[in-house]
């Protein structure tokens, strides 16, 4: 039977393909392993940075880029969830551990662009970067898929959230609807803040989970549908992929690839 794996995808690829067709820009997939709500699996996130990576990857390597996606990282920081069955935090220490032993190993192979395709809220790794950017002369990249491009939710969906919400559920019953239960969906709505003067805009601290949010969901997601998850994911792809192309086909000097 022939080969169908895919050359830009590396848990797939063979060593033969790899120095045959040398990548030049690396893919990061980060998620996190966490609650969304009661109906969608505890590795939406992973789902989601996994997908939108490969696919973007394709689109970017038909249009002569040159990506390989890396496996994805499955944790993120969940320090607020740590309650929550069978949730798996890592600490921004362990993060930037793993962070920088990739860019390392993938800096001695020349590999000098990495591009982090983030699906968790909580992974704050713009720090991060700036670090290992300085330390490895690299060109790395953060991109946080549901912001580059806007969901449009159903007008009728009264509290838009931020997590396991309508967007996060469509584009589960894209991507895997067989591991979506929406007869088990909670309302995810959030309990706000009691202390004075905490839920104004430009102040943050973080929310104790299970209390802002009693089915761990925040946002409605029962509008959601897998058309509107499709389009979704579609666009987001494609922005993803323009940045692939970009960081692949740059030649130094160019910013901020210096």
């Amino acid at each position: 039977m022939a080969n169908q794996a895919r050359p830009f995808v590396l848990l797939e690829a063979n060593y033969r393909q790899l120095l045959d067709d040398r990548p030049n820009v690396a893919i990061l997939p980060w998620g996190a392993s966490e609650a969304h709500n009661y109906h969608l699996p505890h590795g939406t996130d992973v789902i989601e940075a996994t997908e939108v990576a490969i696919r973007a990857a394709r689109i970017a390597r038909e249009r002569g880029a040159k990506p390989i996606v890396l496996p994805t990282i499955p944790f993120g920081n969940n320090e607020q969830q740590l309650d929550q069955v069978a949730t798996i935090g890592i600490t921004t220490r362990t993060a930037a551990a793993i962070f920088r032993d990739v860019v390392r190993s993938l800096s001695r192979q020349k590999i000098d662009r990495l591009i982090v395709v983030n699906a968790h809220g909580g992974n704050e790794l713009k720090p991060l970067v700036r670090d290992l950017q300085g330390e490895f002369k690299s060109l790395i990249v953060l991109v946080n898929f549901w912001q580059t491009r806007a969901y449009k939710p159903d007008p009728a969906c009264a509290t838009e959230g931020d997590h396991a919400n309508e967007m996060e559920t469509s584009l589960l019953l894209h991507l895997r609807p067989e591991w979506v239960d929406m007869s088990v969906a909670g309302p995810g709505k959030r309990v706000f803040f009691t202390v004075e003067g905490l839920n104004q805009a430009g102040v943050w601290t973080p929310r104790p989970w299970s209390a802002s949010h009693p089915d761990t969901g925040s946002g409605d997601p029962s509008h959601a549908t897998a058309a509107r998850g499709k389009e979704f994911f579609e666009a987001c792809s494609s922005a993803i992929a323009d940045v692939i192309v970009g960081v692949s086909k740059a030649t130094k000097g160019q910013l901020p690839y210096v």
